[in-house]
């Protein structure tokens, strides 16, 4: 199911621009990048992170095509931009949500370590505010979130369409962007075809804390509106590397924030510029690594031009791993 939605809507969304005479200017943005760079963490047999790897264990492939790199280092207990992305719709009030998700927010801030920064944004059934620019000071973004009062529908999809600009924000190295929704979206100027082709590339994890039943059941036969989109918001974390955590109660978060704490003080980069050769378009990433790694989190792909290709026996074959 990881990817099979993903694929769906960018299958479908393909066949759609093709019958428009007049294709959206908002879905043709692509934009050539100067470097990419690709976090990534690897798990062991027990899904604990592995942070000893060498250069010589890793091979970056582009569309199944080894590259070149000039960037492999660990970033383990490195300091972190975190870019809060809060749900501020009605639904958010309700069964406890918000509160569940202040408890969340309260464990990362709990778990600061020297360096790490954070910014606050909300979206609602219109756009993406800023709260609180970046900052140190974690009880800034506290008392604003203190401050928040849900209310009205939500403009979901419209709100993740604006992660690819949050790629370059803070001024920390390792990045991550948490995703506080309940995934209910019913507002929304752009179609879930229209969100995968706008998020095709985003360069850091998503990290996303939905207050949702763990516990509930898989729909049979008709699914609703409200696991469709729980779906895409799973989508959206597995697709940059990141993971979807569920829960009701504010323990389920505070666990939550522990894992995704692990996962990020134990990350890998590794990165090269494009040659500027080729069309400019969605290129795929999968790693090789050492056969002790049963899985790695990574980003999708990126949008640029052509990577420098590598001789596949410049390096050892090693185990193809894709996101998890």
């Amino acid at each position: 199911m990881r990817q099979a939605v993903f694929a769906i809507f960018t299958v479908a969304l393909a066949t759609s621009l093709l019958a428009q005479s007049t294709p959206d200017p908002a879905l043709n943005d692509s934009v050539s990048v100067n470097y990419v760079m690709v976090p990534f963490t690897a798990l062991g047999p027990k899904g604990t992170p592995i942070t000893d790897l060498r250069e010589r264990d890793v091979t970056l492939l582009i569309d199944g095509q080894p590259v070149v790199v000039d960037l492999f280092e660990k970033s383990q207990n490195a300091p972190v931009s975190f870019s809060i992305l809060l749900d501020g719709s009605g639904s958010m009030a309700l069964a406890g949500k918000l509160a569940a998700a202040r408890a969340g927010v309260q464990a990362l801030l709990d778990n600061k370590r020297k360096g790490d920064e954070y910014a606050l944004f909300l979206f609602d059934d219109r756009d993406v505010h800023e709260l609180v620019p970046f900052t140190e000071d974690g009880t800034k973004i506290l008392q604003s979130l203190d401050a928040v009062k849900p209310y009205g529908k939500t403009a979901f999809f419209d709100a993740l369409a604006e992660l690819p600009q949050r790629d370059e924000l803070g001024k920390n190295p390792t990045r991550a962007i948490i995703l506080v929704s309940d995934g209910i979206d019913n507002n929304s100027r752009l179609t879930r075809m229209q969100l995968a082709a706008k998020l095709e590339g985003v360069s850091i994890p998503v990290y996303a804390l939905a207050p949702r039943d763990p516990q509930r059941p898989k729909a049979k036969g008709k699914v609703t509106q409200e696991l469709s989109d729980i779906e895409v918001l799973g989508e959206v974390a597995s697709s940059t590397g990141g993971k979807l955590f569920l829960g009701t109660k504010p323990q389920h978060f505070v666990s939550a924030i522990t894992s995704l704490n692990g996962d990020l003080r134990a990350q890998y980069l590794i990165g090269f510029p494009p040659t500027g050769k080729g069309a400019v378009r969605y290129r795929r990433i999968t790693l090789k690594t050492a056969d002790r790694v049963r899985s790695v989190r990574v980003r999708g792909g990126y949008n640029g031009t052509e990577p420098p290709a590598l001789n596949l026996t410049q390096k050892p074959r090693r185990n193809d791993k894709k996101g998890s």
